[in-house]
């Protein structure tokens, strides 16, 4: 891909855990993260339950419309672990054992361990590509543009590295932020100035609390850095003429 095309991703969480707020979601923030530093802008994430037939509508639709999904979650040992399964039925495709995951994991278990439960995770959509597991052994899986990684968090993000290769990214998504002792209604006009001024970046406000003091950051994304220190300048402009106070955070 062309470094000067925007490479896009969805993310697709899956699971009644996060949906009953049992589990919280913190792989949205990794993934989308590293995405980032490698190019690839997250347009839209979505949180699902381990229902196949909502996992193979919705992975339809974003797959479709993204250069990457992105799924975590129910590639496990139990009964609700349904997202192999699914997968396979939204690309068409035979679910069966994957030889080299079966192979992996079989070899991962101490001899008796590796039961019925576990071989499930080696069950995959019909030529599937691995994702290697640094972390427990079992791997995550790949079809065409879909990448199915666990839910865990702390497995799922020791993944990461092993996809790099496989991803075509556009320019790192580079940020800047301004900490601000103040409201958002006393700079939104301001802002929204920088903001028509300078279409191609990205510039978001979001309140903070921090010491028992209300603040806003300002964010600049761009791929650009000078197109960044540009509205920083005129944000820096509006600021001064104000006097409002710049914090650390």
């Amino acid at each position: 891909m062309s470094k000067n095309k925007t490479v896009n991703a969805a993310i697709l969480i899956i699971g009644n855990e996060i949906l009953s707020g049992r589990t919280q979601d913190t792989n949205t923030s990794t993934l989308a993260l590293w995405l980032n530093s490698i190019g690839i802008k997250v347009n839209e994430v979505r949180v699902i339950p381990d229902i196949e037939k909502t996992i193979v509508e919705t992975l339809n639709v974003l797959r479709k419309s993204n250069d990457y999904v992105f799924t975590t979650g129910g590639i496990g040992p139990t009964h609700d672990d349904i997202t192999a399964q699914s997968v396979s039925k939204a690309f068409n495709r035979k679910y069966e054992i994957h030889k080299e995951a079966f192979k992996i994991l079989d070899s991962y278990y101490k001899k008796g361990d590796f039961n019925k439960g576990r071989q499930r995770m080696a069950w995959m959509p019909e030529n599937a590509e691995l994702i290697l597991n640094p972390t427990s052994g079992a791997p995550g899986f790949s079809v065409e543009n879909v990448f199915c990684l666990p839910g865990v968090p702390s497995i799922m993000k020791s993944m990461l590295g092993g996809l790099k290769n496989k991803l075509a990214g556009g320019e790192p998504i580079l940020s800047h932020t301004i900490n601000l002792r103040t409201v958002e209604s006393e700079i939104a006009n301001s802002l929204m100035k920088v903001q028509d001024q300078n279409q191609d970046v990205e510039i978001g406000s979001y309140p903070f609390f921090h010491a028992g003091k209300l603040g806003v950051s300002i964010v600049v994304r761009s791929e650009d850095q000078s197109k960044i220190d540009n509205c920083n300048s005129q944000i820096l402009k509006f600021i001064k003429e104000k006097d409002i106070e710049i914090v650390e955070r």
